[in-house]
């Protein structure tokens, strides 16, 4: 990529940065805010009720199935921020640091106590997370003891241009699902971005036709 920005994802990547879409190359070189409304859910019986616990230490609201999000994504050379917001004003801010290179390296992900290495597969374009491994306040944990993840991000039409796919899931055996949510978001302007209501403004943003494309 001779004469593009380098930052700590283009530098990860390295040559395989090409294999993303090209919408998701620019919001990875670049950054950006996506906002649109997201689906939430909790599994049933015990699963449902781990599902809340986590729910609730990672600072995702589950009171209603669905709600307006958004996510600033920030780089620079040494790391990736993407800071999530929920109409009802939770956060869940994580900083992800890389480690070697794609494909062997990993990302290092805090959040909260937790930290977690994510090694990533390129697949028709789209990002998805492996988890190789997670620490909690120092303490490495075997993976066996933690909820599995499965989150991805992928470009996909939408009949009037493109928008940004994601789904972020933790299970456990023998239980099942715990905890999803997932949405199809769009780009938000950098005005509407910086105004007082950032996830009211990302629904508005998602109903807007002319918003379809990330830069």
């Amino acid at each position: 990529m001779p004469g593009a920005l380098q930052n700590a994802a283009t530098q990860w990547f390295g040559p395989a940065f090409d294999r993303l879409h090209p919408l998701l190359q620019a919001l990875h070189r670049s950054g950006g805010t996506l906002g649109g409304e997201i689906a939430i859910s909790t599994g049933t019986g015990t699963a449902g009720r781990i599902g809340r616990r986590l729910a609730r230490k990672l600072g995702i609201p589950i009171d209603r199935p669905r709600r307006g999000f958004r996510v600033d994504i920030i780089h620079d050379s040494q790391q990736m921020q993407w800071r999530r917001r929920f109409d009802d004003g939770s956060e869940l801010i994580s900083i992800f640091r890389p480690v070697g290179r794609y494909p062997d390296g990993y990302w290092l992900e805090s959040t909260g106590p937790a930290r977690m290495r994510l090694g990533v597969d390129l697949d028709g374009g789209g990002w998805r997370w492996r988890l190789r491994g997670v620490d909690v306040r120092g303490l490495r944990l075997p993976l066996s003891l933690f909820p599995r993840t499965d989150a991805y991000k992928r470009i996909e039409p939408d009949g009037e241009g493109e928008r940004y796919r994601f789904a972020v899931a933790f299970s456990l055996f023998p239980f099942g699902e715990l905890l999803r949510y997932e949405g199809a978001l769009h780009a938000i302007p950098a005005v509407t971005a910086s105004s007082a209501d950032p996830a009211g403004a990302a629904v508005a943003a998602a109903h807007s036709s002319a918003e379809r494309v990330i830069p």
